[in-house]
């Protein structure tokens, strides 16, 4: 089957995740591409689109936060009409059996398609944070992909039928696996900064760090130019690493992450069986995710503040108990999730035209 996933860069969650499906799909049998379709439709707009979000959610997350509460329970009408001559001419290109979306937008464009009676192109939506946000729900939708119960329950209660939701998970690629650490020698400490490396700017922060006894760290970068050049090579126990492909090698050697819960940030831990301690979210769909990790045990909450970050990670990195305890949890999520969830759906929607139930 030919499947067509829709994602846009705003934040590089969406893209991950659509990725990772794309992984899915293809080693089911499928043919499936992923598409920018901002980039598709409005090629002249879409980098100063997110130029914009980049510094939105940078330097003005309190507007972000305001925006996203007063839409919490209303609809997305309007959203992606500005989408919808770009979407016809791409379908009319590639011309898939079924449209997989992991933006809300790209999702709210889909359904005004169809809502015209232009297509009945089946329509499945992954949600890529633990939200029940409304900007992700639009009639139309055949199915969505949600990354747990919680998230079902509450599109339910918002009028989703729940037998069209599936506790997927936010996808990720099947090169994060468990592995095995051994913490009777040095400690791993993987710092994450996320795709625009935010990290503390105090020299007094990595100096601490490098004082830690017995642990090195790894500090991803990301995008920071900067800051990996101000790193690399100064400290004995600190590994500065720049934008890298390879985030599941490091995950794989640490004992625990220090990061911003982004939603796929956070999957991918727990399908590496790696303990989080995720510093304090301040945007309302990570403050969402960092819930979801500490209310099932997988992770502890480090304030930003300098003093009070260190003392979390000396506090969580030489206790084996929590440690252990924060890796039992994550088995059980992982076991109360399914995986292959999207490639069941995409085959009973191509081949019956039903919901996923």
């Amino acid at each position: 089957m030919n499947i067509l996933i829709l994602t846009g860069k705003f934040g590089m969650g969406h893209l991950s995740a659509a990725n990772a499906l794309r992984e899915q799909l293809v080693q089911d049998g499928h043919r499936a591409d992923v598409v920018d379709l901002f980039e598709y439709a409005m090629p002249e707009r879409a980098s100063a689109m997110y130029w914009w979000f980049n510094v939105l959610v940078t330097y003005g997350g309190v507007f972000y936060n305001i925006y996203h509460h007063l839409t919490a329970n209303s609809g997305g009408e309007g959203r992606g009409d500005d989408l919808l001559d770009g979407l016809a001419a791409l379908l009319d290109e590639r011309g898939p059996d079924v449209v997989v979306s992991t933006h809300p937008v790209c999702s709210a464009a889909v359904a005004r398609y169809k809502e015209e009676g232009l297509s009945e192109l089946p329509l499945v939506t992954c949600v890529t944070d633990v939200t029940c946000h409304s900007e992700w729900i639009h009639p139309g939708t055949d199915c969505y992909l949600a990354a747990s119960e919680t998230v079902r329950q509450g599109l339910a209660a918002k009028g989703v039928d729940p037998d069209t939701v599936v506790v997927s998970g936010i996808p990720v690629s099947g090169r994060f696996q468990p592995a095995h650490r051994d913490r009777s020698r040095r400690r791993e400490l993987l710092i994450m900064g996320g795709g625009l490396g935010l990290m503390p700017r105090r020299d007094s922060f990595y100096q601490a760090l490098n004082a830690l006894p017995g642990v090195h760290t790894t500090i991803l970068t990301g995008r920071n130019k900067k800051l990996f050049q101000r790193l690399n090579g100064r400290y004995e126990n600190i590994e500065a690493v720049p934008f890298t492909g390879e985030v599941e090698k490091y995950m794989a050697r640490a004992h625990l992450m220090l990061s911003k819960p982004g939603g796929i940030t956070c999957f991918e831990a727990i399908a590496a069986r790696l303990p989080i301690l995720a510093w304090q979210p301040f945007l309302k769909q990570e403050q969402e995710n960092a819930d979801f990790l500490v209310r099932h045990g997988m992770a502890r909450i480090a304030a930003k503040e300098e003093s009070a970050c260190l003392a979390a990670i000396r506090e969580t990195i030489y206790d084996d108990q929590a440690l252990s305890s924060m890796e039992r949890a994550m088995d059980e999520t992982a076991a109360s999730l399914s995986r292959g969830a999207a490639c069941a759906v995409v085959r009973a929607l191509a081949g019956k035209g039903k919901v996923c139930a």
